[in-house]
């Protein structure tokens, strides 16, 4: 059992005014971004997410080799770092049953940096990012059998990588931070949030002085967005809306409207106000393609600046936050019940497809049509839009979530909603209600003359 952390550290007002000035400095302003790209933290970010998503790994599945590794890796980084490591060598180990009734081990990683403050450093702040992925699968094509890896280089690579480098500025500058930090990789979060919900019921003895959570989870296609999940927790909101107003080189968009489930919801059934920053769902989501090369590390370099500057001001708070019950991961009345898309033990397929980029590609962009009104007026980008698959196979509950133009929206929605039936979605072996999210990008491109347009396909 991990108990509280008595580390006695001396500090001045005088290192504590210089650290403040350099630290702030640094992050504060956009002038420097433009450098930040091929700067150390860059490459830092580059590596871990090459590294976390290698081919070796097989696709981190909870209890394998590839999981256990990455948990090596994620460990020899935090001490690399200089933060301290608490969990033991091979990882705060705990056991899952599988349905088959074997049982595998997963682990957790957990690495500490303590607060200055002797008043709340024995308060903690969870900085946490999943660290397994689906693993392997083995599909027959044209009579031939093929291992496809599911590499999760943004899911969650990705979140893992930010959450190394982010661990690294808060030991650099550990005396501008009064609350403790502990840095988490959850494993087995595939399995129901396995590694979250051992370290709050079995593993970390102070719950009860876990301020707050902040889970860091897909970051790295920075193109879908960037987002804040607070579950309209008005505490947290209003840091958020601070820094916003604060001069910052991206902001995210706070949302009350769950992305997607994650290792925030076990800290919501402990009553621990939770934010989850994210860039969103995308096409190569638990496909095979969800490799390297889709990182945008640009984007993910700005991000880890600012929710660098989020947990500064997190950790020096003097709210004592609240906890908002009634808004967690509720998405309305028409969504109760409803299973993610990527939590079902079998995922909705289409045309035989488990792959969002077939529903893309043989539905989607085969029937749109773009308006009229919005050719004219040049309007393209990229609408985000949720449905639900019913139990039956139909699509229903069709919304956009983030807009373009009215007239893009409306279209978007109109061929989603026409959509021939799915073959539903399962767990335990039981059709469910499954809700998904998918880009639909209209693109304009020229076609000979300078008032021609057309609509342009994409691969995904």
């Amino acid at each position: 059992m991990i108990m509280r952390f008595e580390i006695n550290r001396i500090f001045t007002l005088i290192a504590v005014f210089l650290f403040s000035v350099s630290a702030f400095g640094q992050y504060r302003t956009d002038s420097g971004y433009q450098d930040l790209y091929d700067s150390e933290t860059g490459g830092s970010l580059k590596s871990h997410v090459r590294v976390l998503s290698a081919a070796h790994l097989e696709g981190r599945k909870a209890g394998s080799d590839g999981e256990k590794t990455a948990a090596e890796y994620v460990r020899d980084v935090l001490k690399d770092y200089g933060v301290d490591v608490i969990s033991p060598k091979d990882g705060d180990l705990f056991g899952i049953k599988t349905e088959k009734g074997d049982t595998l081990t997963s682990r957790n990683v957990i690495g500490f940096v303590q607060g200055y403050d002797k008043e709340l450093r024995d308060r903690y702040i969870v900085v946490g990012a999943r660290l397994d992925n689906l693993g392997t699968m083995t599909v027959t094509v044209d009579g031939r059998k093929t291992e496809r890896i599911f590499y999760g280089a943004n899911g969650n690579a990705s979140g893992l990588s930010v959450m190394l480098e982010l661990a690294r500025m808060v030991q650099t500058n550990s005396v501008l931070f009064r609350r403790s930090i502990l840095f988490v990789a959850f494993g087995a979060s595939t399995e129901t949030f396995a590694g979250s919900w051992y370290f709050l019921n079995r593993s970390f003895g102070d719950v009860a002085n876990i301020d707050a959570m902040i889970n860091l989870d897909m970051l790295g296609v920075g193109s879908n967005g960037f987002y804040a999940y607070t579950a309209s927790n008005m505490d947290l909101n209003s840091i958020l809306s601070k820094l916003n107003g604060e001069l910052q080189p991206i902001h995210p968009t706070v949302t009350a409207a769950e992305p997607y489930p994650s290792d925030h919801r076990a800290f919501y059934s402990k009553e621990i106000p939770a934010v989850m920053f994210t860039t969103g769902q995308y096409p190569e989501h638990n496909t095979e393609k969800d490799t390297e090369s889709i990182i945008e590390y640009e984007p993910m370099e700005r991000e880890l600046e600012y929710i660098y500057n989020f947990t500064i001001a997190l950790a020096n708070t003097n709210l004592k936050l609240s906890f908002r019950a009634d808004k967690v991961v509720s998405r309305g009345p028409s969504y109760d019940d409803v299973v993610s898309y990527n939590d079902c033990d079998v995922r909705p397929s289409f045309l035989n497809s488990y792959e969002v980029s077939t529903f893309l590609e043989k539905w989607v962009y085969q029937y749109l049509k773009y308006p009229e009104s919005a050719v004219r007026n040049g309007i393209q980008g990229k609408v985000l839009v949720d449905f639900i698959i019913d139990k039956e196979g139909k699509v229903t509950d069709v919304r956009v979530i983030r807009g373009v133009d009215p007239d893009l929206d409306d279209e978007a929605i109109r061929v989603i909603s026409a959509s021939p039936k799915w073959r539903p979605g399962r767990v335990n072996g039981n059709r469910v209600r499954t809700s998904m999210t998918i880009p639909v990008e209209f693109r304009l491109e020229k076609k000979g003359s300078k008032n021609s347009f057309g609509f342009k396909r994409h691969s995904y």
